[in-house]
């Protein structure tokens, strides 16, 4: 085969898994109001420093004094780190409050974090792209 022939069959199949993995990444529009934003206080039972995404879950009393479990999905653990959101702040047994584009369906007690507030009030943003609390987003880069 010549150079040039092995090039364009490079250039082809990159073009292809490049195509394939942006493809398979789905819009947070789908799931949560992007629109909106609860901030939510609770117990932290759980936290997934998973890939693609961590997860933080929350017993949360209710207006009726009823344990609700909800479940917050925040960005790679890489990028939480970055931002310091670490396993020192975020671990079981510690009440946190969480501020979330809410899950379009209500009854799951669900959201995408935007903002994590910790016990001293230090507000740390924890969003998965660019666009800041409440304000949508134009993009998942950052």
């Amino acid at each position: 085969m010549r150079h040039e022939n092995v090039a364009s069959v490079v250039v082809v199949a990159g073009v292809l898994f490049a195509g394939g993995a942006a493809g398979a990444h789905h819009s947070a529009s789908v799931a949560y109001d992007v629109d909106k934003v609860v901030t939510v206080q609770g117990v932290v039972t759980e936290v997934k420093w998973e890939n693609p995404h961590s997860w933080v879950y929350l017993d949360v009393k209710d207006a009726s004094g009823r344990i609700v479990k909800w479940s917050f999905e925040g960005a790679t653990p890489n990028l939480m780190h970055r931002r310091g959101i670490t396993p020192a702040i975020l671990k079981p047994g510690i009440v946190l409050t969480i501020k979330a584009h809410p899950a379009r369906v209500a009854s799951r007690h669900a959201g995408e974090m935007t903002e994590i507030l910790a016990a001293d009030g230090t507000a740390i943003r924890a969003t998965l792209g660019g666009a800041e609390p409440g304000r949508g987003r134009a993009g998942r880069g950052n």
